[in-house]
């Protein structure tokens, strides 16, 4: 498990990342609803940037790229995702 301001500038560096590319950047407009002025403000909240990652991880060639891009470890946005807030996973046993 990391912290939240480590998992928070891997969400950072994923929405700069997704927004660097038109598609991408088209398809997680679409997917969040957001605006282009919901951005700046977005950057700050966990709860956005929470939406980010999930954005991020529905897709896995989006993931190895992303994280490729950003050498980064392949599981490090699903572990960044688990430490903001409705990232946690239930355990049922």
């Amino acid at each position: 498990m990391q912290g939240q301001e480590a998992a928070e500038t891997i969400a950072l560096r994923a929405l700069v990342w997704t927004l660097g590319d038109d598609d991408r950047r088209a398809a997680f407009m679409a997917a969040t609803g957001a605006q282009p002025a919901d951005l700046a403000s977005g950057a700050r909240d966990p709860m956005f940037l929470g939406a980010v990652l999930d954005f991020l991880l529905s897709d896995e060639p989006c993931v190895v790229a992303f994280c490729k891009d950003e050498n980064l470890a392949f599981d490090a946005p699903m572990r960044a995702r688990a430490a903001l807030p409705g990232g946690d996973v239930p355990h049922w046993t």
